[in-house]
């Protein structure tokens, strides 16, 4: 740190204190009172000023920081490096009118532009990069991509400024390189010794490349691990989850963490073939069965009466949530955790539409339905799926399997894009906008066509029938980020006011129009943006 010898350490505070307060209130020490007092001011201040320049004391100079780390990707167009300077400029309004008015909100497109330029390839424009790491740091959500367009000197930028520490948080290791699969040595070394981050990166780059490998190398230090490293760890065979798998996961179950023992037996009752998910399977047939003596075949449920250590070891939590009945919770357990193929089978040889279609008595069929849609989630079973979805059409927006919009909307994303999308069209066309707003949000972007006409076709029915706007904003405010910028040319007909009906919201058409101009202006300039950054 600098230091001054000063012979009059309050001497300059003394100055700055006459200059705010004025010479006719208070003079410094050695100036007289009176007309030449100002000018005498000045006079000490100079001198005071070339005094304490010429007195600070030579320091040792401070290492200059490492160079950068170069970008090997290719740079930015000239045309999307303005557009981004732009879209980093933008600030949300402080304004509290529900109006938005006509023009997009760029700061909402930022997330589309990064996705598609990490897409492209393209490196980040290095005088842009503070803008974006202050954008980053504002919103979490901005971080992952970000990040990974603002490329290997994000890190080196972030180990030089406190406010944007939070790369170093969000890079697995903190942006430390990690030593190449062949060094063995190198390998076995930081996970030994390096830091947690470091290991957790190190784990998930093996078993991206090679699931074996990273199990094998977790197994070394397994039993010497802190049980929150172990849950974080066992959580990384997420990624390449096989059979293979099965040995270590159920030594797991032996573990002396709950958490631990609950992840293992997910994991395992992810994999429809291994020893957890025959004995889960056992369990749950044994709770579920056909009465075949009643008129119309019927599904019967006796739950279990207690839930046994085996049970416990195989990942089924004993003591319920508050206001659940014990039975149901555990009930509910078996049957997520057991293999859907065994429900054929066990319910008489019926497809999984038939086994949805049935009654099911004393009130069981929500619990078992909701069992059924996370089976059919955590094993990626689309043809479950699509039993418990049932169509689109169906009068019930809850649908003939699942208890919740929210139970659909996971059961959507066993789908591919395509039936995805005409699946929530065909929802929307039945049901409306005002129930579909969950599910729009699992839907890939931008919308497929039919997905995009049912959207437009229900937000101009809303504002044909005079329906109050402010409760489609969030629905149009999708729109403007996933419709395909294709639809733009379709909707002009749509931005003027429309004749308002004498039951129509006051403002209504006015709102509407707005809204429709907007979109129309966002959705041009998304396209204006692929362009921009070489998409098709």
């Amino acid at each position: 740190m600098n230091k001054t010898s000063a012979p009059a350490p309050d001497a300059w505070e003394e100055l700055v204190t006459s200059a705010l307060l004025g010479t006719a209130r208070r003079t410094p020490p050695g100036v007289a009172p009176g007309a030449d007092a100002p000018a005498a001011l000045l006079d000490a201040a100079a001198v005071e000023t070339v005094r304490r320049r010429a007195g600070l004391r030579p320091t040792r100079a401070a290492e200059r920081p490492r160079p950068a780390p170069e970008d090997p990707r290719p740079a930015l167009p000239a045309a999307a490096a303005r557009r981004l300077s732009m879209l980093l400029a933008d600030r949300p309004g402080a304004g509290g009118g529900s109006r938005r008015g006509t023009a997009p909100d760029l700061m909402e497109l930022l997330p589309q532009w990064l996705s598609t330029a990490n897409a492209r390839g393209h490196a980040a424009p290095p005088h842009l990069l503070p803008a974006l790491l202050d954008a980053a740091r504002g919103r979490t959500d901005l971080r992952p991509a970000a990040l990974a367009f603002a490329g290997p000197r994000a890190i080196w930028l972030a180990r030089l400024n406190p406010d944007w520490r939070f790369a170093l948080r969000a890079t697995p290791g903190g942006g430390t390189a990690l030593p190449p699969a062949e060094d063995t040595a190198a390998v076995r070394q930081l996970w030994e010794e390096g830091l947690f981050a470091e290991r957790v990166a190190l784990l998930a780059a093996i078993r991206a490349r090679e699931a074996a490998a990273a199990r094998e190398l977790l197994a070394t230090t397994w039993a010497t691990e802190r049980a929150e490293d172990r849950l974080m760890f066992l959580d990384s065979l997420r990624t390449g989850l096989s059979p293979d798998d099965e040995p270590f996961l159920e030594q797991a179950l032996a573990d002396r963490s709950r958490n631990v023992r609950a992840t293992a037996a997910e994991l395992l009752s992810a994999l429809p073939g291994s020893a957890l998910a025959a004995r889960m399977a056992v369990r749950a047939e044994a709770c579920v069965a056909v009465d075949r003596t009643a008129a119309t075949p019927t599904i019967v449920v006796e739950a279990p009466h207690e839930c046994d250590p085996g049970m416990e070891r195989d990942g089924v939590v004993a003591k319920a949530p508050s206001g659940r009945g014990e039975r149901s919770w555990w009930f509910g357990q078996l049957v997520e955790a057991a293999p859907l193929g065994v429900w054929p089978d066990r319910l008489g040889g019926r497809t999984p539409e038939e086994i949805v279609a049935l009654p099911v008595t004393d009130d069981w069929r929500n619990e078992l339905h909701a069992a059924w849609c996370r089976a059919a989630v955590r094993q990626r079973d689309a043809r479950w799926a699509r039993a418990l979805l049932g169509a689109p059409s169906a009068p019930e927006a809850g649908g003939p399997g699942a208890v919740s919009l929210a139970e659909r909307a996971k059961l959507l994303g066993t789908l591919g894009a395509q039936e995805r999308a005409e699946w929530v069209a065909g929802f929307i066309a039945t049901h409306g906008l005002s129930e579909a707003f969950q599910l729009l949000g699992v839907c890939a972007v931008p919308w497929a066509a039919p997905l995009g006409r049912a959207v437009v076709d229900a937000l101009n029915i809303a504002r044909d029938a005079g329906s109050y706007p402010w409760s489609f904003s969030g629905v149009m405010g999708l729109a403007e980020r996933c419709l395909d910028p294709g639809e733009a040319g379709r909707l002009e007909g749509l931005m003027a006011v429309p004749d308002e009906a004498e039951d129509a919201s006051p403002g209504a058409g006015g709102y509407w129009a707005e809204a429709f101009q907007r979109l129309v202006t966002t959705l041009r300039l998304r396209g204006a943006m692929a362009e921009e950054l070489g998409g098709e």
